[in-house]
């Protein structure tokens, strides 16, 4: 059964419309406290007077604090505790949900979207994104009249003041203990998002000069022109301090890209390689040595690791269908070439911050560069467009797309790929042409994409 409002990572659109409006995400609130209260106290009578409670963050953008109250309004009307920690990333939620042992973890956020979009995304107790069949009963609870307990029976709030540093300690815990960042200058540019008060600190602690850029917030400058979606800064800014590398989040920290001195940037595949070849030269049981992709991973990162003897899978494109191909196939390591990198013998979910912790330990323990890292990887020319679209426009259908499409793959033969998909999060086609020759990759691009701007004039 098709979900009418959780997408593949939870609910989210333009702040004021349908369904991010305060009045929406009350009832929200109110749709997930009953879900999880009904959960909690199921089959166990012993729970019957203790109230379960929900953890809830945000990032930066300044609706946080519009739909932050009305979330929080709505678990206590259902008779849920509520715990709030302000700006923190998606994936301290996650740890902290599952450390504070929590019924759930709740994130309002919109990732790497502009401040005008915002979303509500949903962890379980144990930190990890909310099985579909639970998002199924909280949206038939949406379509039932509100209500609200008693007094007796409402739920608290409270603040949790050790949030931060709670999660600093975590991060650092999945760097060796017998490594430091010492002697390293390395720029953090945190998109002035949810980790701006976080990733500094812990590069800092591990011993690095941190030079931290994007990191003053405003509500209204998140992923503006910084950040994992804008990595020219970036490159820009390692190249301007003299730094040894850089590193970039978005903004809710669960994705990451990085530069070297010279502000060459390294994506998600490539820095992925650099944790999987380590792994694969450690005592890690060959059966958990596996990694798993997307359909937007690059050829080259896939042949690379072949010749390490590695399994792959791709996985359709979202961290959470990654994970779960991780759990079926039993192995640790999985990302996508945009910069969420999971590794679940350090967390349960994507993190930009300990993901970054990890390439870096393989670099001091290895005394190489970023490059020297990867040089195994060739990266075939990858060009992704993005179209928008119109809400219901059949883009498999129309005639013109598939034509030029099917043009592409015969020209392209078994030396690239063309893939044409949704976007999960946006009204967009997203069109990825990838071969050996560059010019021939923008080429089919660029005709795919104009065949969709036609066909969408036509219809």
């Amino acid at each position: 059964m098709g979900r009418k409002y959780f997408g593949t990572d939870g609910i989210r659109g333009r702040v004021g419309e349908m369904p991010i409006t305060p009045e929406f995400v009350l009832r929200l609130g109110y749709a997930a406290g009953t879900t999880l209260a009904a959960r909690e106290h199921s089959g166990n009578p012993a729970h019957e007077a203790e109230r379960p409670a929900v953890l809830i963050g945000k990032d930066t953008r300044i609706s946080g604090y519009m739909l932050e109250a009305a979330l929080e309004s709505g678990f206590a009307a259902a008779g849920v505790d509520v715990m709030l920690c302000g700006p923190m990333p998606t994936p301290a939620i996650a740890y902290l949900t599952r450390a504070l042992r929590l019924q759930a973890g709740v994130v309002i956020s919109a990732s790497h979207n502009p401040y005008q979009d915002n979303g509500i995304k949903f962890f379980s107790a144990q930190g990890a994104k909310l099985p579909d069949h639970v998002e199924a009963e909280i949206e038939v609870r949406l379509e039932q009249p509100m209500g609200c307990m008693d007094s007796l029976h409402l739920g608290k709030a409270r603040r949790v003041d050790d949030a931060a540093g709670r999660y600093i300690e975590f991060c650092k815990s999945t760097f060796p203990n017998e490594l430091d960042l010492r002697g390293l200058k390395i720029v953090v540019d945190c998109a002035h998002g949810a980790a701006y008060h976080i990733a500094p600190s812990v590069f800092h602690e591990l011993g690095a000069d941190v030079i931290a850029v994007g990191a003053a917030p405003n509500g209204l400058n998140i992923n503006s022109g910084v950040g994992a979606t804008t990595p020219q800064h970036l490159s820009r800014s390692v190249v301007e301090q003299r730094a040894d590398l850089g590193i970039a989040l978005d903004g809710d920290a669960d994705r990451l890209l990085m530069a070297d001195n010279t502000g060459k940037l390294f994506d998600g595949d490539q820095l992925l390689y650099i944790i999987a070849r380590q792994r694969a030269a450690s005592s890690i049981p060959p059966k958990l040595a596996g990694v798993v992709g997307t359909l937007m991973s690059n050829l080259g990162f896939e042949h690379a690791l072949g010749r390490l003897q590695l399994p792959f899978a791709r996985a359709q494109v979202g961290d959470r269908h990654v994970l779960e191909l991780m759990q079926q196939r039993g192995w640790l390591l999985g990302g996508e070439n945009s910069g969420h990198i999971i590794c679940l013998d350090k967390h349960t979910t994507g993190d930009g911050i300990v993901a970054a912790l990890q390439v870096l330990a393989v670099l001091r323990k290895q005394g190489v560069t970023l490059a020297e890292a990867c040089a195994d990887v060739r990266m075939y020319p990858q060009l992704l467009i993005n179209v928008s679209m119109p809400s219901g426009f059949d883009w498999r259908n129309a005639s013109g797309i598939s034509v030029a499409q099917e043009a592409a793959e015969r020209a392209l033969a078994n030396r690239g790929r063309v893939l044409l998909r949704p976007s999960g999060t946006e009204p967009l086609l997203r069109i990825m042409v990838e071969g050996e020759d560059g010019n021939e990759v923008a080429l089919w691009s660029h005709t795919i994409a104009d065949a969709v701007r036609k066909a969408i004039a036509q219809e």
